[in-house]
């Protein structure tokens, strides 16, 4: 029996080959398409960009005080103010950093520190120090300033009193914070050592502090309408959604209220 076979003209042929390439060509575009589909990001650099913008956190407001520890303005300010920042959701949105220098004076001549309210607080100006450089966490080293603030130590002339030591030593204890990490930083000169840079950064202050507490919202004074602070802070943060603490802080209440904070003004 003699075999048969389909004879495949030329033309015939070149039809088939093209027709089977533009069946392969066709589902590797509909592949390309289905991949681009689900992950977009293949797809442009710029997809790339936009998806590592989008995990950015918002941009909080820096929000500075300037103070000393044994000023009953100040005192006042940290105990039934600034405490409100951590009572609700405000510091989601608040870089906050404390600067324990005030209206201290350094004397050239023999780069002594006089302060305000005599020895007292610049001993317990440097504790403060201390305590921010150990404990860098916010949290942490406010609630050791708000403790010793809340005490309500009262000022004594001459040399810095026991009762200050016992103060900063029972918030300490009461806190759980190493007192001799504190100590140690004050015994050896570095406690004093960050005081200086505090009093370098208050002085270059634009414009100067007038008085204490001074309070600034990214780098803009609040004058001594300091107690109204979370209102700045509200209308100055632009990015995102707004903190739940700032819903009875309008910016309205901002410019209607023009009562006056007192102060500890700078010795002239």
């Amino acid at each position: 029996m003699t075999a048969t076979y389909t004879d495949i003209r030329p033309t015939e042929y070149g039809d088939l080959v093209f027709a089977m390439a533009s069946s392969q060509l066709l589902s590797f575009l509909l592949l390309s398409l289905l991949v681009i589909f689900i992950h977009p990001s293949l797809s442009s650099p710029d997809n790339n960009i936009t998806k590592a913008q989008s995990h950015v956190k918002p941009k909080k407001v820096n929000l500075s005080l300037y103070y000393e520890s044994l000023c009953p303005y100040c005192r006042s300010f940290i105990v039934t103010q600034l405490v409100k920042v951590f009572n609700t959701d405000l510091l989601n949105i608040i870089n906050l950093r404390l600067v324990p220098w005030g209206n201290a004076q350094l004397v050239k001549s023999n780069k002594t520190i006089t302060c305000q309210h005599g020895e007292d607080e610049c001993y317990l100006n440097t504790i403060h120090a201390c305590a921010i450089n150990i404990w860098p966490d916010l949290r942490k080293h406010f609630n050791f300033i708000y403790c010793i603030e809340n005490q309500g130590l009262h000022v004594k002339e001459g040399q810095h009193s026991d009762n200050a030591a016992a103060v900063w030593k029972a918030c300490s204890a009461r806190l759980g914070m190493d007192q001799k990490l504190i100590q140690n930083c004050y015994d050896s000169g570095h406690g004093r050592k960050l005081l200086l840079q505090y009093a370098a950064e208050t002085n270059d202050l634009h414009p100067k502090h007038l008085y204490v507490p001074w309070v600034t919202v990214n780098n803009r004074p609040l004058y001594d309408k300091y107690d109204n602070f979370i209102s700045y802070v509200c209308n100055a943060y632009k990015n995102g959604a707004p903190a739940k603490g700032c819903r009875s802080h309008s910016s309205k209440a901002t410019e209607e209220k023009s009562s006056f904070s007192p102060v500890c003004y700078v010795d002239s």
